[in-house]
């Protein structure tokens, strides 16, 4: 009688098991590029962040004695945007070379103070000279910098066939959309670059909330009746 060990033929059924992964490890699917699996679908399309600087020239006739209304309402309109999206200091700078330097000085002082009435504080301004070299008459120049958000370039999706089931890889498009709309959407492309400083926070408020809990009375603001959001029955 003949013993046959079973030994051998699990050795066997592992080295043939063993030969079959490599098989399947050497025909996976490689349709996507190894560049496309890197990081993730959203960090393979950053939004760019560039810097400009933004420039207001105000004319300063020689005919004239004091700023026109016109350019009063750029100056605050300069001034608003800088409140919105500006960054460093809002540069305020006096021509040396002017065909009315009594109105240079005079128009550097009221946009100091248009500046101020839009809130920007005195210490937010900068006071700068420019056109030394120059011999024409020049303008006053209001300034400040400003950040622009850049969507990634996305490919067509008509270069893209999604009926191509080769592999479960996300597509080199995934994402791209997002950013973009992102782009467009920031208010303020400098929180790219990092967070913005958390204001003071308003203690007086939070310690009237608190006494209210802890007096089990209601935190909500009260409303008046012009404020109430019940549907009026006039016209029942």
């Amino acid at each position: 009688m003949t013993i046959i060990s079973k030994q051998p033929l699990t050795l066997l059924a592992f080295g043939a098991g063993l030969m079959a992964l490599g098989a399947c490890a050497s025909y996976a699917p490689t349709a996507v590029p190894e560049s496309d699996l890197q990081g993730t679908a959203l960090s393979r399309n950053e939004v760019g962040v560039t810097k400009r600087a933004e420039f207001l020239e105000i004319a300063l006739p020689a005919e004239t004695s004091e700023l026109s209304d016109t350019d009063r309402n750029r100056i605050r309109s300069f001034v608003r945007a800088y409140t919105l999206t500006g960054h460093g200091s809002l540069v305020l700078s006096l021509p040396q070379t002017s065909n009315n330097a009594q109105l240079a000085v005079t128009a550097i002082a009221e946009a100091r103070a248009i500046a101020w009435e839009s809130g920007v504080e005195y210490d937010e301004i900068s006071g700068e000279v420019h056109g030394a070299a120059d011999s024409a008459p020049q303008p006053m120049i209001l300034a400040y910098q400003a950040y622009d958000a850049i969507a990634p370039e996305c490919a067509s999706k008509a270069s893209i066939d999604f009926s191509d089931a080769a592999s479960n890889n996300t597509l080199p498009t995934l994402g791209c959309s997002v950013r973009t709309n992102l782009a467009a959407m920031i208010a303020d492309p400098a929180d790219l670059l990092g967070s913005r400083e958390i204001g003071p926070a308003d203690n007086a408020r939070r310690d009237v909330i608190l006494d209210k809990f802890r007096l089990g009375e209601s935190t909500a603001s009260v409303r008046s009746d012009d404020e109430s959001g019940a549907v009026s029955l006039a016209v029942d």
